[in-house]
């Protein structure tokens, strides 16, 4: 039988394997073939040649993490020991992707999978951009940071948020209140995102002043939007007629982000999705960038991954 051994110098193994080893536990989970034991400051692996030297791979990877931020979590060791590193060391480039934004109580934000690091790139180098995946991808969440870093470094003089107010199977006439009082819980994930970048009084002065928007597609009619940096949030609820609406509002110097999940569509049956529409009818138009996301960029609870794939074998095999 084959071993490895693995010394930590540099930083304190007791912070790197976890509370009561859990860390370890989850390496002893993705490597089931091999024997995994730490003592002390060393880390033993024994089993197949091939899968130790992977095991190596992954844990230097783990071990780089660790001390560049000071800490490491089961969401980023589920995302190392899980990532394909036979598509080369670009598609690791996440692990130490720029700051976004330094958002509330000094929190780094940044982008936390490949994908999500090549929507930021693609962002750089088109002015629309469509971002297509699944529910926890960090889609939104992204394109907030991207629009929230714009703004700081005056690339663009405001930004609006925008969601077609389809009613995923809940009424909105039955909600007490006005419009905005309806729309406001709707919108709620837009808010969210935000208060983690920007202090709740600088927000609340950036809407007050119309800086920082947040509509319904329908307050989009009509406008011409110049300077500013746009995100069309659950596209996959825009008919034909709106989303062709929105995307020729833009005016100069706009960068333009839409995201969506195809998978999650609520509007009625027989009518077609403006964003699978638009996937096919711009996907060759120069200045435009389209990303696919998977489970892989799942960011939420473990959970959240296996969920989607579990729906995923469903809607296979009732295709």
């Amino acid at each position: 039988m084959n071993e490895l051994i693995i010394e930590l110098s540099e930083i304190n193994p007791k912070d790197f394997f976890g509370t009561q080893n859990a860390n370890i536990q989850l390496l002893k989970k993705y490597y089931p073939k091999l024997k995994i034991v730490a003592r002390g400051n060393k880390i033993k692996a024994y089993g197949d040649e091939e899968m130790l030297e992977e095991f190596d791979k992954r844990f230097d990877m783990l071990v780089t993490h660790f001390g560049k931020y000071n800490q490491i979590d089961e969401d980023v060791i589920e995302r190392i020991l899980t990532h394909d590193t036979r598509q080369g060391l670009a598609e690791n480039s996440h692990l130490d992707a720029e700051t976004l934004v330094h958002g509330v109580s000094g929190r780094i934000i940044k982008a936390q999978t490949a994908n999500q690091q090549k929507l930021v790139e693609l962002m750089k180098r088109n002015d629309m951009v469509f971002a297509i995946g699944p529910a926890g991808t960090g889609k939104t969440y992204t394109g907030v940071a991207l629009a929230v870093k714009a703004l700081k470094e005056k690339q663009v003089r405001r930004i609006i948020l925008t969601r077609p107010a389809v009613e995923a199977g809940e009424n909105l006439g039955f909600l007490p209140g006005d419009l905005k009082e309806k729309l406001d819980p709707y919108m709620q994930p837009l808010y969210d995102a935000l208060r983690d970048m920007i202090p709740a009084e600088k927000l609340t002065n950036y809407i007050e002043n119309g800086i920082i928007q947040i509509a319904p597609m329908a307050f989009m009619r009509g406008r011409t939007l110049d300077n500013a940096f746009v995100i069309l949030d659950e596209a996959q609820n825009t008919t034909h007629a709106q989303m062709k609406m929105f995307l020729t509002r833009m005016g100069k110097n706009a960068k333009f982000m839409i995201t969506g999940d195809p998978g999650q569509i609520d509007l009625p049956r027989r009518v077609i999705s403006g964003l699978k529409e638009a996937i096919l009818v711009l996907k060759d138009v120069e200045g435009v960038g389209m990303l696919y996301l998977d489970d892989k960029d799942v960011i939420r609870h473990r959970l959240v991954k296996s969920i989607i794939s579990a729906y995923k074998k469903i809607e296979h095999s009732n295709s």
